[in-house]
């Protein structure tokens, strides 16, 4: 990469906590492992724990993990990671899994298992993990903000907050709807400025003094790694940067955002993201360059096969299918050449009567739809290449 090279991390302040964080967290759901996939169980533990303590050692004070992680392997990784003094140099995120949380002893039952993996007390932050609107009310049910602030109170946790994959209004409801956030974790990146949390959310986080931390920078590497017609319009560009660099550089001109996480599987990886980190304070991008970024934008927006704009007139569905939500999906799939992410979303984050297979094919939908998408004719295809696997039809035939 042709870039200046920085002495050191950069920090930013963290909501209105007094505590700053450094720009580059480093997020404990891509660790490297043995078998080649990303998100499984068999973690290098060694390579991991070198990557995390050179990660330390270079200035990164913010470390994210979850429950879920690495079918429960990460946590304890990390905690292997913190020991011999690096506790005491950094933060550490983790998230408890409220989809699984069916009374409030769950969720005791959780923090103490995280606790044991760990090996950590008190965990600095704890975030109920992939808030929207429904787990937001099964939360309140439950009352687990009280049991939230009585593990803070016993010492267990320092600091609540929760991640979000939903609508605006749903995020703005849960910043809303409790007066005792440390921080939101949220989806951004410049592909995602209107979806989920989006700007707006980033800025009304920010104005509220809670710190926002961004996790999918890079779209889980699908922004870092292009399909090649994207590639040529960062390569015709009269300064070389990779699209990684690109992308980052984008998230930390936003000046709401405190943490930009990634997910990190090889130490070149890291290396190449520590060095961006420690550029970014003295540059920022121009209108030129902006530019560049929206043409970027452009087309890959031109790759989507079915002309959903999201205006949500569709909605509601007799069924409940979430329909804007499904053609995301599967534009996101034939976008970025890449399967594996929305068909992990469809599962994770949809309840079956919000997927597309629970569409009755009423054709109530399409009487609403100013794109004249022919929706009930879509759904059966979209959840043959979601939900079960097969692959997609000649792009252009959607």
């Amino acid at each position: 990469m042709d870039m200046e090279v920085a002495e050191e991390m950069h920090y930013r302040k963290f909501g209105n906590s007094g505590w700053e964080a450094s720009i580059l967290g480093f997020g404990c759901m891509r660790l490297p492992t043995s078998d080649g996939i990303p998100i499984s169980e068999n973690i290098v533990e060694d390579e991991a724990i070198r990557m995390i303590r050179h990660a330390v050692d270079q200035g990164v004070n913010y470390i994210d993990t979850a429950y879920t992680y690495h079918n429960g392997k990460s946590e304890v990784v990390l905690g292997k990671a913190l020991r011999d003094g690096y506790r005491e140099k950094v933060r550490i995120a983790t998230k408890s899994p409220v989809w699984m949380v069916e009374t409030a002893d769950d969720f005791e039952r959780y923090l103490e298992e995280q606790l044991e993996r760990l090996q950590v007390q008190p965990i600095d932050y704890y975030l109920f993990h992939g808030l929207n609107k429904k787990r937001w009310h099964d939360i309140q049910d439950l009352d687990l903000l009280k049991r939230a602030e009585s593990a803070v109170d016993d010492g267990r946790i320092r600091h609540i907050g929760f991640s979000f994959h939903d609508v605006y209004a749903s995020f703005q409801e849960i910043i809303d709807g409790y007066d005792g956030w440390s921080l939101c974790q949220i989806q951004y990146n410049y592909m995602d400025t209107e979806n989920q949390a989006g700007t707006q959310g980033l800025r009304y986080a920010a104005s509220t003094g809670i710190a926002v931390v961004v996790m999918e920078p890079l779209l889980g590497g699908n922004l870092a790694n292009p399909p090649r017609e994207i590639q040529e319009i960062f390569d015709a560009y009269e300064e070389r940067r990779s699209p990684a660099e690109w992308a980052l550089q984008w998230i930390w001109d936003q000046p709401e955002v405190s943490v930009v996480l990634s997910g990190m599987s090889d130490m070149r990886q890291l290396e190449e993201n520590i060095l961006t980190a420690n550029t970014s304070a003295s540059r920022t991008l121009g209108e030129k360059e902006l530019q560049l970024i929206a043409r970027v934008r452009e087309r890959f927006d031109a790759r989507a096969a079915i002309p959903c704009t999201r205006c949500g007139y569709c909605q509601p569905c007799p069924q409940g299918v979430d329909i804007p939500a499904n053609f995301g999906l599967y534009n996101d799939g034939i976008m970025y050449d890449d399967l594996l992410v929305p068909r992990f979303r469809y599962f994770r984050f949809f309840t079956e009567t919000e997927r597309a297979s629970a569409c009755s094919g009423c054709g109530e939908c399409e009487e609403k739809c100013p794109q004249d998408i022919a929706i009930s004719e879509l759904m059966p295809g979209v959840h043959a290449v979601l939900g079960e696997g097969k692959p997609y039809p000649d792009k252009g035939t959607g």
